[in-house]
């Protein structure tokens, strides 16, 4: 199982909801990281020392950085979007099918109407 950390933006209803589906989620406001203007790369930074991957809807910074610094506990970029549950329950699926996501950049999309 990944070991998450949700930046500052990523909404908390999805991360109790991740919660409940068995997942480790550690916030940015739990971690004492949060409203302080911390650059993404040190978020990545932060997160990769303590071995969970980022958790975050900053998509095209996040791409960004894992193109650049492909050393990190993984990166999980999401849409925004309405639905917590299936949103949570989408986040799962992906990395349950992952043995690990070490180094991966996994992107969770809205389901196609």
């Amino acid at each position: 199982m990944a070991r998450l950390y949700a930046d500052e933006n990523f909404p908390l209803p999805v991360v109790r909801a991740l919660r409940s589906l068995g997942e480790d989620v550690l916030t940015a406001q739990e971690a004492k990281k949060a409203n302080l203007r911390i650059p993404d790369d040190e978020v990545l930074a932060f997160a990769t020392s303590k071995e969970r991957a980022v958790l975050t809807r900053n998509r095209r910074d996040f791409i960004r950085l894992h193109l650049a610094q492909p050393n990190h506990a993984g990166i999980v970029v999401c849409t925004e979007e309405q639905d917590v549950e299936g949103l949570a329950k989408r986040i799962h699926q992906a990395i349950s099918i992952e043995e690990n996501i070490r180094g991966k950049l996994i992107r969770v999309n809205r389901p196609q109407k």
